[in-house]
């Protein structure tokens, strides 16, 4: 027969259904997750709650009336499902996101808290008749009623101007509540009323995007511990300790006294005797992994994971005998689940990677969601002894229409003489035997990874539709490869980065199927520095264009992001103190040698990697007469999540590399020159 799947396009990579955050019920039967829809039509997206059986069967859902329902979380009892939500309901539409409760069998959900400066992350009490929640307040103000006035009162202001004194005043693409700190609330469910656990005192949870992963509640629902910057002054780097409040009493504690180690992620044992935490010694080296640990109530706390050589990422999940922690570490490309044997201190996986996305751990059972690069993440089921069960078919009918190319790791020598991975993505009905080009698509971080995972924003099925075989460097400095890989780009970047792209192109244009007359490379975030980096630094004609999306260009000029007090750390020194030392690692100083057409692409709203840096270099670029355009959205942040705008990112993307193609079938459409 014949095949009729077609080729990936944009407008496919926005129907996909994207599974979000997974609970589980107390009994392991059943999870819920949040699902979001796009539509291109309206431009936007919408999130709606959908139960999934542990046993099997067809997914159902259970919320359809609210616009971004997420953050869904079982009471304790198993009876409730809150959320958070902005709906209108009796007449009233929420201004700021509110809690709202459902139960599983269905029904209408009811909003359980009127709080107006909005309802942030949130955890259930033991005895499911509270929740603790995270909200932005003023801090000097005392009750509801005084902070609903002030919320009424800022709503209602003229004036547009935000104003601080504070270090830290913005976030990725927020300005941080002016004014206002992330304190910890009780919200009684039989009243409603609400209780500032934090009023009149200087606790606050760090400022930095305040999560549930922040706090946790001791089984006897007397205790609560939670993450705290003890600085006067807050900064993102910062290093935090960990508090522990006495309900009943207002007490607090501090668990955690060791100034040169960071604590993140407390997690109570099921017993309460013991506190699971991430532990990061950054006053030995600003990029110390965060290792497992455990605290002993009323005693000392000890490292579980320092001799594995990964890093541990939240949330830690203990298992019901207390003998186990669960928790995401990357390893080569992939994201597992690992179960670590506190006792025998080891890992084994508990779900094989792709790149796990979320999970939970409940009444014996095991729920993630993982991706890999030939599918957008799926819902698994595991029991002791069982194979993964699959739990959802969300897009098995999209994808069983689409043709998508095969997907190949490889390993060559790169830098210092060590072996790098790269991924590769070959085109739809690959034929070795003929000649294709080749596009590097370069991860940012730089300590992150070029992973195996369904990228919607850099989807390497989309650029290998378009006839590219991609390749996904995992260069000097990527995480996941161990420590001293990571470590070894600290104050000198750019340089074994750019070896190890090198080496691979190197690899690449050595293979009979690689066209030597057809590269490209395109990176965003740090990705787009290497770019930039490698504009100034290699010789024009090697690539024939360059796409730089949100890229650094001026290490200086940087100064004006959000993680400034970060430079110095990760580059050396602060750029007045060795101004060489830091032009060396600026593309911005090595302009001269630009010659490369290139593609600058970049979001108003990105406060990681302000716009200015994208502006400073296509002016620069313009100047010197070279081939170059700009793409910029006035309101994208550091990525591009508005679907039309995702259109137009990646039409002007191929465009642009069509047209630097010598080989193109037609020339860039009337109008895009």
């Amino acid at each position: 027969m014949p095949d009729k799947k077609k080729l990936i396009t944009i407008d496919d990579l926005w129907k996909f259904e994207r599974i979000g955050g997974l609970s589980l019920a107390p009994d392991g039967a059943q999870a819920v997750c949040a699902v979001s829809s796009f539509s291109m039509e309206d431009n936007k997206s919408v999130a709606s709650l959908w139960l999934l059986s542990t046993f099997g069967g067809a997914p159902r859902r259970l919320t359809s009336c609210g616009e971004k329902d997420g953050q869904a979380q079982w009471s304790p009892s198993g009876e409730q499902i809150a959320f958070i939500a902005r709906r209108e309901q009796e007449g009233r539409k929420d201004e700021s996101a509110q809690l709202y409760l459902i139960a599983p069998d269905g029904g209408e959900a009811r909003r359980a808290t009127h709080f107006a400066p909005g309802v942030g992350a949130f955890k259930w009490f033991p005895d499911g008749k509270r929740l603790a929640f995270v909200a932005w307040v003023w801090p000097e103000l005392k009750g509801t009623k005084a902070q609903a006035r002030r919320w009424r009162e800022f709503q209602d202001r003229k004036a547009t101007g935000y104003v601080t004194s504070e270090a830290q005043y913005r976030f990725w693409d927020d300005n941080l509540p002016m004014g206002r700190v992330p304190h910890l609330h009780v919200l009684d469910l039989a009243s409603g009323r609400i209780t500032d656990l934090f009023e009149g005192t200087a606790y606050e949870l760090p400022r930095a995007d305040p999560g549930a992963g922040f706090f946790d509640i001791a089984p006897d629902g007397r205790h609560l511990a939670f993450v705290h910057d003890p600085q006067a002054e807050k900064r993102i780097e910062n290093r935090k300790t960990l508090v522990e409040l006495q309900l009943r009493s207002g007490k607090f504690t501090a668990l955690t006294a060791d100034p040169d180690w960071d604590f993140d992620a407390p997690r109570y044992s099921p017993d309460g005797r013991r506190i699971a935490m991430l532990a990061a010694h950054t006053a030995q080296r600003h990029t110390a992994p965060a290792l497992a640990a455990v605290l002993e109530r009323g005693g000392a706390w000890s490292l579980l994971s320092d001799a594995w050589d990964h890093a541990v990422e939240a949330p830690l999940r203990w298992s019901a005998d207390a003998a186990a922690l669960y928790f995401c570490a990357q390893d080569r490309g992939r994201n597992h689940l690992y179960r670590y044997a506190i006792a025998s201190r080891t890992a084994s996986v508990a779900l094989q990677g792709g790149w796990v996305q979320a999970f939970d751990v409940a009444g014996g059972v095991i729920v993630a969601s993982a991706d890999t690069l030939m599918h957008p993440a799926r819902v698994h089921a595991v029991r002791d002894g069982q194979a993964p069960l699959r739990l959802d078919t969300f897009n098995d009918a999209l994808l069983a229409t689409l043709r998508l190319g095969d997907c190949e790791e490889v390993t060559f020598k790169g830098a210092l003489g060590e072996p790098v991975q790269m991924w590769l993505t070959y085109p739809p009905r690959f034929d070795s035997k003929k000649k294709h080009p080749v596009l590097h698509s370069i991860h940012g971080g730089p300590h992150a990874a070029a992973g195996d995972t369904f990228h919607y924003r850099w989807n390497t099925h989309a650029f290998a539709a378009q006839g590219y075989v991609v390749a996904c460097v995992n260069y000097h400095g990527s995480s996941g490869f161990g420590q001293a890989f990571l470590d070894s780009i600290t104050h000198r970047w750019g340089e074994l980065e750019l070896q190890d792209v090198e080496a691979g192109s190197d690899w690449l244009l050595k293979q009979p199927w690689a066209d030597r007359k057809r590269l490209f490379a395109a990176g965003g975030s740090y990705g787009g520095f290497m770019v930039a980096w490698m504009n100034g630094h290699v010789k024009a004609g090697r690539y024939n264009a360059y796409v730089c999306h949100a890229g650094c260009f001026d290490w200086q000029a940087m100064f004006s992001d959000d993680a400034y007090t970060w430079h110095a750390k990760e580059l050396g020194c602060w750029y007045w103190d060795d101004p060489l030392k830091i032009q060396a690692q600026s593309p911005s100083h090595f302009v001269a040698a630009m010659a490369t057409p290139t593609l600058v692409i970049h979001g108003a709203r990105d406060y990681r990697v302000p716009d200015q840096q994208g502006l400073a270099y296509y002016n620069t670029l313009k100047a010197k007469g070279v081939d170059a355009r700009l793409l910029w959205f006035p309101d994208e942040n550091h990525w591009v999540l508005k679907p039309r705008n995702s259109q137009l990112w990646y039409a002007e993307f191929f465009d642009w590399l069509r047209r630097h193609d010598p080989h193109a079938r037609k020339a860039a459409p009337h109008g895009r020159r």
